[in-house]
């Protein structure tokens, strides 16, 4: 199983997107994002980082992504998995979990 090479990336913002007024901060996402996945899988390689989109952005594929979002062509909190759209604005746990296990997650 090759899950060292799978990326998550949740982009958001410290302010909360304007039509997700009852879901969670962007941050809260991805820290309730990664204690999700880490309880369900046994052991799994992943890496999963938070891009602010406010904020500079070194890396050209995030920059993209940020403008994209500052531009509203999504929602946010956006969650991408290896570069592939999975959830904006409202995330829910269900399609993530699917697209890990496509991927070759096991569940603990």
């Amino acid at each position: 199983m090759e899950n060292h090479s799978i990326e998550i990336e949740v982009y958001g913002a410290s302010i909360q997107c304007a039509s997700c007024v009852n879901a969670p901060s962007s941050k809260d996402t991805y820290e309730w994002l990664q204690a999700a996945i880490d309880r369900k899988y046994e052991q799994p390689l992943y890496t999963i980082s938070y891009i602010d989109i406010e904020k500079p952005i070194e890396n050209a594929r995030h920059k993209e992504w940020a403008e994209r979002i500052l531009n509203d062509e999504f929602f946010y909190p956006l969650v991408l998995i290896n570069n592939e759209i999975i959830g904006e604005g409202y995330i829910q746990l269900k399609p993530i979990y699917k697209e890990l296990e496509r991927l070759g997650f096991q569940q603990a």
